[in-house]
């Protein structure tokens, strides 16, 4: 639902500090903002009273709600009228480090080489592939940019061949809700056929006959990925079968095909549980089969070799995973044979199966490693990787055959980089690193590395950072600290060419690996959800207030940012510590937890019990009550605050942030800006097309370098 102890002799400093900090320097403040109309709601469980003035603005369709959040939006662009100039040269600088005119590396699956172009000027990307030569001619499969061209938002996912290759099966959303609509086109003659199908997740499984394909239809109110169909592509119109509907609420399903194609995998999961089914490809009409039942707690995931699943599980209390394998004719957890045990200190994350390696993705104290065994026993070892500050990941390696592994590595002060590693030579090639279009970038001139802070509870909590070399930590240092903090979700230090907007005007850059992330084990996401969710919001204030307390910045020049789930972190941080941050940013931020959480109408919201709690219960909804923004804004002093919203999101519906900038605007004590901008066309990921979603980040830079005194 939800892809931021001075001494008495220094009083005198500490003040005037604060309220330089409070200051919304460069803006002008004569301009009035927006006032909406209150008209109180009661909502009343467990005996408890809440009285809610903006309880309307779910009425999506009330002309009062867009003039609202119009409003709004003249509001956020008639105070930053002077910084218009520098954001849009902010966004052409942006632009100019994107390399307009690039192509993917080509991948080889079932006798063709897929590529994907973008083209100089062009928003979206044009999808290709050429016949077993590289030299072939380019057959275009889908050019997004002419599919976009009427609509303000566009969306195209789940493009899956036929196994004979004369077809293929894709979604589109043209309204940014995740609802897409599946089409199924002919190859040969560029036809779209008849098959038209709304409500769905885009994904899709073909059975080996070309006729048939499972998908996963969307309920339209609750957007609960809940049902499993089969489509006949001979009969679009009448043969749309029913296979599995997941009456749990607290479920939703998808769909998939294993590596091998042998087999169609439905898998049920919730937080905490997971349950999958299979039927074998070649026998699409046949009933599916469970793995393994449900059993409250247990993950699993399911590949396929030979004539063996091999299954990542949570088994008999291994928290950080373990690897199993069992006959495929006998799949039930009592059959599964250990291959990896469970270890304390090393989180299993995902294998990639080849004919003669089994490939391993590991996380150690934080960091991602890639082991490499053969099945014979005969080799086990790591790849090579130094440093603290990167993400390693598997990449796409369709083939069991090959002994070549495709594996992605970046770093934030390294582009992303694609390699091919040959595991019997042990030797790595790098096939494309994305290009930086500035002729000054040179990676060593940045500094990364990784700091750890300790917690109120004796914790230590790493922090990624970077900053340019010429870059002295201090006092007067601006430093843009981000995080995000829930379902697992782990944020590793990444490159990012638009950062360096950021760093080479003197910011620090940092990402604080807080709990209820992975990057420390499952054991950090355990303590930082249900009710230990608080830990997440504490771990940050504390990294904040180490940064601050170390002179890597001061609380004139700290910056907060976080989305989604990390929105509500900014949330709680500017009710609990308002005083450690110059601005926050907090981007389509789920800042209502317990209204949204016992409503269960709205989408998303029954199978996140397990991640924020049940308010149905008297001590979730208690807890959630203590910490959920919306709940606990204060008359105090805040500090400068961007919030944006979607109108069509799905997972945080806009009134959210709405609602919440609108009771803050009541209660705040201080001469700082508060703006609420609301993209009218698009949902939770923003703005679709590249350049568009630059636009959105010179908005919020200029934000914060205007606040620094660093529009040019």
């Amino acid at each position: 639902m939800r892809s931021y102890i001075l001494i008495t002799s220094l009083i005198f400093v500490t003040t005037f500090t604060a309220c330089k900090k409070k200051s919304s320097m460069n803006f002008d403040t004569s301009i009035l903002p927006p006032v909406a109309d209150k008209i109180p709601f009661q909502l009343k469980e467990h005996n408890d009273l809440r009285v809610d003035d903006y309880f309307w603005f779910k009425e999506r369709d009330n002309p009062e709600v867009v003039d609202y959040l119009e409003r709004e939006n003249d509001y956020l662009k008639k105070m930053t009228t002077s910084s218009q100039s520098f954001q849009k040269n902010l966004f052409e600088e942006l632009k100019s480090r994107m390399k307009e005119d690039d192509e993917s590396v080509p991948y080889f699956y079932n006798d063709y080489w897929y590529i994907t172009r973008l083209i100089k000027g062009q928003q979206y990307p044009i999808y290709t592939r050429k016949k077993k030569s590289l030299d072939a001619k380019e057959e275009i499969l889908f050019d997004c940019n002419k599919m976009a061209k009427e609509h303000d938002y566009f969306r195209l996912v789940g493009l899956n061949i036929s196994p004979d290759n004369s077809k293929v099966v894709y979604g589109v959303d043209i309204e940014s809700r995740r609802k897409y609509t599946i089409y199924v086109k002919d190859l040969n003659s560029g036809r779209i056929l008849p098959t038209k199908i709304k409500n769905t997740t885009g994904g899709s499984a073909w059975s080996s006959d070309n006729e048939h394909f499972f998908y996963v239809y969307k309920n339209p109110e609750t957007l609960r990925s809940e049902s499993v169909l089969r489509h006949n592509i001979k009969h679009p119109e009448n043969d749309n079968t029913l296979v599995f509907n997941e009456k749990d609420e607290t479920y939703s399903v998808y769909v998939s095909e294993s590596k091998s194609t042998e087999y169609i995998y439905i898998s049920s999961y919730s937080t905490l549980t997971t349950e999958t089914q299979f039927i074998k490809s070649d026998m699409p009409l046949s009933p599916f089969q469970v793995v393994q039942s449900r059993i409250r707690g247990l993950e699993y995931s399911v590949d396929h070799f030979e004539d063996h699943f091999y299954i990542l599980s949570n088994k008999n209390k291994a928290l950080n995973f373990e690897l199993s394998k069992t006959l495929t004719s006998k799949t039930s957890i009592d059959q599964w044979e250990t291959i990896l045990a469970h270890r304390e200190d090393v989180l299993l994350m995902d294998i990639e199966i080849f004919k003669e390696y089994l490939v391993i993705t590991e996380r150690t104290k934080g960091l991602t490693q890639i082991r490499i065994k053969r099945w014979d026993g005969t080799e086990d070892y790591y790849l090579p990787i130094k440093g603290e500050t990167y993400d390693l990941y598997g990449g796409y390696n369709p083939s069991f055959d090959s002994t070549k592994l495709r594996y992605g590595y970046t770093s934030l002060t390294t582009p992303s980089s694609l390699f091919e590693y040959d595991m019997v030579k042990k030797t790595s090639t790098l096939l494309k690193q994305s290009e930086i279009m500035d002729q000054n970038f040179n990676p060593n001139n940045y500094v990364e590395k990784r700091i750890w802070s300790t917690t109120r509870d004796g914790l230590k909590v790493p922090i990624s950072i970077v900053h340019h070399k010429d870059t002295a930590p201090g006092v007067e240092t601006p430093f843009l600290l981000y995080s995000y903090g829930s379902y697992g979700s782990t944020v590793d230090p990444s490159f990012s060419s638009n950062r360096l907007s950021l760093l080479n005007r003197g910011f620090i850059f940092g990402i604080a690996h807080v709990r209820g992330g992975e990057y420390l084990g499952r054991q950090w996401y355990e303590n930082g959800k249900l009710l230990y969710k608080k830990n997440t919001f504490n771990d940050f204030i504390d990294c904040s207030k180490y940064l601050i307390k170390e002179k890597y910045t001061s609380a004139s020049h700290l910056h907060a940012l976080g989305g989604s789930a990390g929105g509500l972190l900014m949330g709680v941080i500017v009710n609990e510590a308002p005083e450690l941050y110059r601005s926050v940013i907090a981007a389509v931020p789920f800042v209502d937890v317990v209204t949204t959480m016992l409503d269960d109408t709205i989408p998303l919201t029954t199978g996140e019990y397990d991640e924020w709690g049940d308010p149905n219960n008297k001590e979730h909804y208690d807890y959630m009550k203590s910490y959920s923004p919306y709940d606990n804004i204060k008359a105090q002093a805040y500090p400068n605050l961007l919030v944006t919203a979607g109108f069509h999101d799905s997972q945080v519906q806009y009134w959210e942030p709405a609602k919440w900038v609108a009771k803050l605007r009541t209660l705040k004590k201080d001469g700082t800006v508060l703006f609420l901008d609301t993209n009218m066309d698009a949902g939770h990921s923003g703005a679709s097309g590249r350049f568009n979603a630059l636009k959105e980040v010179a908005k919020e830079y200029t934000f914060i370098l205007q606040l620094e005194g660093k529009i040019d």
